[in-house]
């Protein structure tokens, strides 16, 4: 404990990988309800929370906001671009604001409708450790100390594992050299979030990486018991039951249940809302509602259906659609659908559909995004989701990307990243967009398959397959029942959303979020061994359907021609004010990258315009050799002869003996300069000058270096 001028300051530290790990409070933002800063090594977050007065009224759902933002301040810099000021959320700060709700969103209580929003901001960034699990950490230590009713603490903490060692909240250089980069949340006794992709590792080991994490979260958690009893945080509210409400659902279990029951047997997911609609109008328009419950039965007779839903599974062990737990919906698949789109591909599983489309694209096209560690990233592969309203029926237009577009896209291309080849092989940027089509449960794992189909249709020369599954949990105390391939009803109204994606030599992808406190160890690796096996079953369906890359490109797509040329010979493509480089583009139409080191790529849009281009360039670059013929542009003349440009730079003498059969007394006679000949190559000196002929050229000869001169 310490001073800062007439404020306490409360600190807590402890080492996390080998480096120092505080949490402090007292002297910065004392009107919201709860602050914190988080440090780890240099990179500090300070995160609020404060929560509204009175509590929204007729709502069924927690109205958590959670706002995560980097300050390019934090680590040194201008924003970019026009405008010199922080706008609008980048696509990481919504994905680390989803990392921070996800994990605190199930530790309220029930009938909680308070306002709570949680502000974090990046104030200080170093190279080496991410501010993105610090702020879960501060959101559940501001939580803490404030007077919202927040049942935790919880704490996330990332695990790399480099060398077959784990390492807890890892620098950025671990993370590159690591196999596992996840994060995981958790409270003191269970798991309570996983995120994070890894490149086709075991199910055991992800566990192991789990449980190791749980160990280090223990620790987080008790240094933010030892920050509350410092700081002396505030008294949390209670959350009154209201009796009336109470007698109300009594009234409507007792005459709905037996009609749920049979509603619940109907297969399709728009006839059985229908039937459950119908039988909430029938039973409100029997009953006498307590004045100012109008909007509060709807709330209340969703908690009865999804109560029903749960005993029905737990106790006969059959869902809403019919299926066993472990049981998958049928699979259709079609590839091929467009001839002008390079890749495309449906995956439809049960009433849940994607349509799936690849697009080539040339060096130049990356996503260009601003980060933390560097100050300009570029994306060579893109993956993104859209949600159209039509997919779940509903009568209105489309807008932006929401935030759960984003994640389930950053989800989804996080699976299939691991298996796009590297640069070297396949010079293509490459982007992958997902049309959900229909919903029912599971849209994310349906893109990852429907992905995978498009990126082999579209002839990337992938080693594997990628599937996904998502995976459901319901359990009431010690009974529970994991159920494979959810429902959008069960996901709704189930425990667990669990997501696992990879190949069948492991996983590369791994979300999950929960709605109770936490899974034990027992449960979690159950669920996993589950999903493997119906991962298995679909990727066998993949296979079968596409068992390897198309062998060919799309017709319709770009050309991408691959060069390596002795670095010495970049500025003479270029040529002065590039001169060069401007008539290949100009006349082929051509994209052309050159980079220092001699790699040279050419994008074309059909084969004969980017074949054009490579023969110019390697006509610009190639020696001059003895007996060849080629074109050449005429500089100078004198009596004696004239000096004749082969190749850019590259001079020739053509004597005047060596004109024509017939006795010349001047080359001016026969030539003059800008004049364009064809000469053969009669001799070179030891200094590399050469000597041409127009005589020796016979009939039918093709010079070397004719595109230059088309």
């Amino acid at each position: 404990m310490g001073e800062v001028g007439e404020f306490t300051v409360n600190k807590v530290e402890t080492t996390v990988n080998g480096v120092s790990y505080s949490i402090e409070t007292g002297y910065f933002a004392n009107q919201a309800n709860g602050a914190v800063i988080v440090r780890q090594g240099e990179t500090a977050v300070l995160v609020t929370a404060v929560m509204s007065e009175e509590a929204q009224a007729d709502i069924d759902f927690f109205p958590l906001t959670v706002e995560y933002r980097e300050k390019t301040y934090a680590y040194g810099k201008i924003p970019g671009g026009f405008v010199k000021r922080e706008g609008k959320p980048s696509v990481r700060e919504i994905l680390v604001s989803r990392l921070i709700d996800r994990p605190i969103r199930p530790m309220f209580p029930k009938g909680f409708f308070n306002d709570v929003v949680i502000t974090a901001m990046t104030l200080s960034a170093d190279d080496r450790y991410d501010p993105d699990v610090l702020a879960i950490v501060g959101a559940s230590a501001a939580l803490h100390l404030s007077e919202a009713p927040f049942e935790g603490p919880i704490a996330g903490v990332r695990v790399a594992r480099v060398n077959g060692e784990f390492i807890v909240n890892p620098t950025y250089q671990q993370r590159n050299e690591s196999d596992i980069d996840i994060v995981v949340a958790g409270s003191k006794d269970a798991i309570v979030m996983v995120e994070g992709g890894s490149e086709e590792v075991s199910e055991e080991t992800i566990l192991d990486a789990i449980m190791f994490a749980h160990e280090e979260i223990k620790k987080l958690i008790e240094l933010q018991h030892e920050l509350r009893e410092k700081a002396g945080g505030k008294e949390k509210i209670t959350v009154e039951i209201d009796e009336i409400e109470i007698k109300l659902q009594e009234e409507l279990e007792n005459l709905t249940k037996e009609k749920i029951k049979e509603a619940l047997n109907i297969l399709d997911k728009k006839e059985r809302r229908k039937r459950l609609s119908e039988i909430f109008e029938e039973v409100v328009s029997q009953i006498e509602l307590p004045e100012g419950k109008e909007k509060k039965v709807e709330i209340i007779y969703k908690d009865i259906v999804s109560s029903v839903m749960r005993e029905k599974v737990l106790k006969e062990k059959v869902r809403i659609d019919g299926r066993k737990p472990d049981e998958i919906r049928p699979i259709w698949i079609k590839t091929g659908l467009f001839p002008r789109i390079h890749g495309s591909a449906i995956f439809t599983r049960g009433q849940t559909q994607a349509f799936v489309a690849t697009t080539l694209g040339a060096p130049g096209e990356e996503q260009i995004e601003e980060s933390i560690e560097e100050d300009e990233v570029k994306k060579r592969f893109m993956l993104h989701y859209n949600f159209p309203p039509f997919s779940v029926g509903e009568a209105r237009p489309p807008r932006a990307p929401s935030r759960r577009e984003i994640g389930h896209g950053n989800l989804a291309e996080r699976a299939i990243e691991p298996l796009i080849p590297d640069e070297e092989e396949f010079p293509y940027v490459i982007r992958v967009v997902s049309e959900i089509l229909e919903s029912n449960g599971s849209t994310s794992m349906a893109t990852v398959c429907g992905a995978s189909l498009s990126l082999f249709d579209a002839g990337v020369p992938m080693k594997k397959h990628v599937a996904g599954i998502a995976m459901g949990l319901l359990k009431e105390g010690e009974e529970y029942v994991i159920l494979t391939d959810i429902l959008g009803d069960e996901d709704h109204l189930g425990d667990m959303d669990f997501k696992v994606a990879g190949t069948r030599d492991g996983v590369t992808s791994i979300q999950m979020d929960i709605k109770i406190k936490g899974l034990t160890k027992e449960i979690l690796q159950e669920a996993l061994q589950q999903a493997k096996k119906a991962r298995l079953y679909i990727l066998d369906l993949m296979y079968k359907a596409m068992p390897q890359p198309r062998p060919e490109l799309s017709p319709h797509a770009p050309k991408i021609i691959t060069m390596r040329v002795l670095p010495e010979k970049i500025p003479i493509i270029i040529g002065p004010s590039g001169k060069n480089i401007k008539k290949i583009i100009e006349e082929t139409g051509v994209k052309v990258d050159l980079q220092p080191d001699g790699l040279v790529r050419i994008y074309a849009v059909d084969g004969e315009s980017g074949e054009k281009a490579r023969q110019m360039i390697e006509e610009l670059i190639m020696d001059i050799e003895l007996g060849e013929v080629y074109m050449g542009r005429v500089t100078r003349v004198e009596d004696y002869g004239a000096f004749v440009e082969l190749l850019p730079g590259k001079l020739s003498l053509l004597h005047v003996s060596q004109i024509s059969s017939e006795r010349i007394r001047s080359a001016k006679d026969k030539i003059k300069v800008g004049d364009i000949l064809t000469v053969k190559v009669i001799d070179i000196d030891e200094q590399g000058r050469a000597k041409v002929s127009l005589k020796e050229v016979k009939k039918g000869e093709q010079p070397k270096n004719k595109f230059l001169f088309e």
